[in-house]
């Protein structure tokens, strides 16, 4: 098993490695280039495009399994399996070529996007389309319903919501593909360690994305000389939700309890609060959801003090902290642990809430500018006054 984790995480790690500096070099004659602006933390232009070394990360160990059989030898029972798993497994073959269709299309969805700038009503209705079709090729959330629409519905849904999550959070270096590095590995412990029957298949594909965003972050961690951009966010976000339906993350021999059902809500907790909060903030202040700004928990950390790196870490943390809620689901028997470690989490979430809270600056505190209000807060520094930017 550490065999074919290696395998899987260190071809990708590589490959992503080595094409980021590539893309870097080509990317402003490419036109991808991300120019500073009042709603953005970097000062210089920076170029863009780490998504398609991401990309190319996923892709060329998957082409090595598939065709060239490379790393067969390094891992011969686990990637025998997972080719036998894939082959034998009509339904199974039937996901992966949704999968992967739908993960091309928004992949060159948002690297037009990182071009041109479409319109979010187009990537939105592009999104939508993706979603409907990977539901029809087999991944869907049953949520123990009878009734398939439900299904269908619950997993558009989460498509993208989780989807876009991922693109909301790529505001500060090395945030949102950090994010996608914890979120796939926990993924991985699960699907390969606490259930009973290894998805092979599903681990395999986690493993490639951490690995590929691992590779990337070595180039995109502060102060970053590459950005992911929307062709490597949404990727992200759309093979973590696509990837964690498809995993079976429900087992009756596990223990016979429903409740693991929450563990990937739990991995993704702080990337699905941040999403929310967001959204919820620009609908109360008037403004179109989809319109950027600086209302993200990043911000509001960055606004209490902490510099952006630090800022980065700290949602690192609480991410790894939820997700390991999500691996201890597996260890309780029944509903009365899992109520526990929900709460936990809850206020895990209450804390960032309150963060959030006191990172917002009163606009009335940088109206009076006058030399005597100056002289004032000059002269009784507390702590309202040390927020005066």
């Amino acid at each position: 098993m550490f065999t074919f984790a290696a395998a899987g995480f260190g071809t990708a790690f590589i490959t992503s490695l080595l094409f980021t500096p590539l893309i870097r070099r080509l990317a402003p004659g490419l036109g991808l280039v991300d120019q500073p602006g009042l709603r953005k933390v970097h000062v210089t232009p920076t170029p863009m495009g780490g998504g398609i070394a991401v990309f190319l990360g996923l892709l060329v160990p998957v082409l090595l399994v598939a065709f060239a059989g490379g790393m067969v030898r390094l891992a011969p029972a686990a990637l025998g399996e997972l080719r036998a798993s894939v082959g034998n497994d009509v339904a199974l073959r039937q996901q992966t070529i949704g999968i992967v269709v739908g993960a091309v299309v928004l992949f060159a969805m948002g690297l037009a996007d990182d071009r041109w700038n479409l319109s979010w009503r187009l990537r939105l209705g592009v999104q939508v389309l993706v979603a409907f079709g990977v539901t029809q090729s087999g991944v869907q959330a049953t949520v123990f319903v009878a009734q398939p629409w439900i299904g269908v519905m619950i997993t558009m849904l989460w498509i993208m919501v989780l989807t876009n999550a991922m693109n909301f959070l790529d505001n500060m270096d090395g945030l949102s593909a950090g994010i996608g590095v914890i979120a796939s590995l926990l993924s991985v412990g699960i699907l390969l360690v606490m259930v009973p029957q290894p998805h092979w298949a599903v681990a395999f594909g986690l493993l490639l994305l951490a690995g590929s965003l691992s590779g990337f972050l070595c180039w995109n961690r502060p102060p970053a000389s590459i950005f992911m951009g929307d062709s490597g966010s949404n990727l992200v976000g759309f093979l973590l939700a696509t990837l964690t339906v498809s995993g079976t993350f429900y087992q009756v021999e596990t223990s016979g309890s429903r409740h693991v059902i929450l563990a990937p809500l739990c991995i993704l907790a702080i990337p699905l609060y941040d999403f929310l909060t967001v959204i919820l903030i620009r609908l109360v202040d008037g403004r179109s959801p989809f319109h950027g700004d600086k209302s993200h928990f990043s911000h509001r950390l960055v606004e209490l003090g902490l510099r952006p790196a630090r800022a980065v870490l700290t949602i690192h943390l609480a991410t790894l902290m939820t997700g390991l809620g999500g691996l201890l689901l597996y260890k309780v028997a029944d509903w009365t642990g899992a109520w526990l470690i929900i709460a936990l989490i809850c206020c895990v979430l209450s804390i960032v809430s309150i963060l959030e809270t006191v990172g917002r600056r009163p606009k009335i505190d940088t109206i009076d500018q006058t030399p005597d209000a100056i002289a004032i807060t000059k002269a009784s520094p507390d702590k309202s006054a040390r927020g005066i930017s």
